[in-house]
């Protein structure tokens, strides 16, 4: 599998003139926070002074994972077909939130143990009937990994538009994020377990011990394809692709909660360009996430004690990035405004 070249955002000679265009509208130096972070990284994306919006779209993975047969689930695995079918019907929170922000929503089956058949709003990229149990052996082939990447790339080299958001579904994905996070940056499997669904505190430990055994099982799996493969989802695999896709075309990433960022982790180690064009929409209330963004240097837009996944924390942050870009395009200058500015 051929990775997708990433240029650095990194231009002096555009930053200055970023912050020039910010900091002379009208309003105190720094007064628009994050937005004007924001903003800078957007002009520094698209490589001009105004920035744009366009076609932004939210795919939403979805996958099954042997690891369930372990119990690190309070969810059956069904839920993870019915809920696909709830997107479909335009039931779920992630299809309400992207229809209030304009943003149009892509529902890919990357790796569903079920049979939907032919479906006119599912994407079918099925590479298998779900991931195998990791704690027995590794979740997916080399082969099965990088198939899964080719078609998250291909999905992405499809869309219009500038904006990518990232959602999931899959019961048992928050113990393939959490052994994927533990494997990337050595911080230990309990700060990186959480509840998920809704386990109980003995659920919790259930699942660190299962992790920890299968860390163990796996003692020899380092370079960060083999530990996406070893212990990742079809879907988060799917993701990786992407995102190396979308950074590779000059697209902003919105990502969402921990299962998103857990696939960017992998992306980021494979390819650590990726992270300049990140956008994290939120920090969740999955315990680990925290901790996560931390490892990538991430700050996030949003905190509102979510943990959903769909892609609805990055569904609710679309608005700051349009913010964002409108401030910087539309808002007068000192000069414009004939606007007295600061004395010095």
């Amino acid at each position: 599998m051929k990775l997708p070249d990433i240029t650095p955002t990194a231009n002096p000679t555009l930053a200055a003139a970023l912050d020039q265009a910010i900091n002379n509208k009208t309003k105190p130096l720094g007064s628009l926070g994050a937005l004007e972070r924001l903003a800078r990284q957007l002009g520094l994306i698209q490589g001009r002074t105004v920035v744009t919006i366009e076609h932004p779209a939210i795919l939403v993975f979805a996958g099954d994972h042997g690891i369930v047969a372990e119990g690190v689930s309070a969810y059956p695995k069904d839920v993870t077909w019915q809920m696909v079918e709830n997107f479909l019907a335009d039931g779920a929170a992630i299809n309400v939130f992207a229809r209030q922000n304009g943003c149009a929503l892509h529902v890919v089956d990357a790796g569903v143990d079920h049979d939907f058949g032919p479906r006119e709003r599912l994407l079918d990229r099925k590479v298998a009937n779900g991931t195998r149990n990791f704690a027995i052996e590794p979740a997916m082939s080399a082969a099965q990994c990088a198939d899964a990447m080719v078609h998250g790339a291909a999905l992405v080299a499809g869309l219009p538009g500038n904006v990518v958001g990232f959602g999931e579904m899959g019961i048992g994905n928050t113990t393939a994020a959490a052994a994927l996070m533990h494997k990337l940056t050595g911080i230990p499997v309990a700060a990186c377990v959480g509840a998920g669904t809704g386990l109980t505190p003995d659920g919790v430990l259930h699942k660190q011990r299962v992790i920890e055994a299968a860390v163990e099982r796996h003692a020899g799996v380092d370079a960060p394809l083999d530990v996406l493969a070893t212990f990742g989802g079809l879907e988060i695999a799917m993701m990786a692709g992407a995102m190396l896709q979308a950074a590779s075309m000059r697209k902003v990433l919105l990502i969402d909660g921990f299962i998103v960022t857990s696939a960017l982790l992998a992306a980021a180690r494979i390819a650590p360009g990726v992270l300049d064009y990140c956008v994290f929409a939120h920090c969740s209330d999955e315990s680990g996430h925290r901790r996560m963004l931390d490892a990538l240097g991430a700050t996030p837009l949003l905190q509102l004690g979510l943990r959903l996944g769909e892609g609805t924390g990055a569904a609710l942050a679309l608005p700051l990035l349009h913010a964002a870009a409108n401030f910087l395009g539309q808002m007068a200058t000192f000069e414009s405004a004939s606007v007295s500015e600061k004395s010095a």
